[in-house]
């Protein structure tokens, strides 16, 4: 946890782009964009990754949807659309162990996985 690179951003040792925070979120845009729009959207509190949560954490879980929800209407995004996608370990493509949700948006995003 002590090199965890989003825990060094929730504390200000490295610098971010935020579009929103708050005492248990917060919302900054990443440095490598996979769209117009990249913005990850992190608990405060550590947690490694979605196999990581615990029951305690269902409320905090619901808030980051509502703030998803939030910034998607503030950065003006939300009437076209976007994607949110939750990597988890290695073979789902999480290279930063610290649950994060990537908001993507700004462009008609590929063919549909799912």
């Amino acid at each position: 946890m002590n090199d965890c690179v989003f825990c060094k951003i929730v504390k200000g040792e490295i610098p971010s782009q935020k579009v929103y925070e708050d005492e248990e979120v917060l919302a900054f845009h990443d440095i490598q964009p996979a769209a117009p729009i990249h913005i990850l959207v992190i608990p405060k509190k550590h947690i490694a990754s979605l196999n990581e949560v615990e029951k305690d954490d269902q409320a905090l879980l619901g808030k980051i949807h509502t703030v998803i929800q939030t910034i998607a209407k503030e950065q003006g995004f939300s009437d076209n659309g976007f994607r949110v996608i939750i990597n988890c370990g290695k073979d789902g493509g999480q290279e930063v162990a610290h649950l994060h949700f990537h908001v993507l948006a700004g462009m008609q995003l590929g063919e549909k996985i799912v």
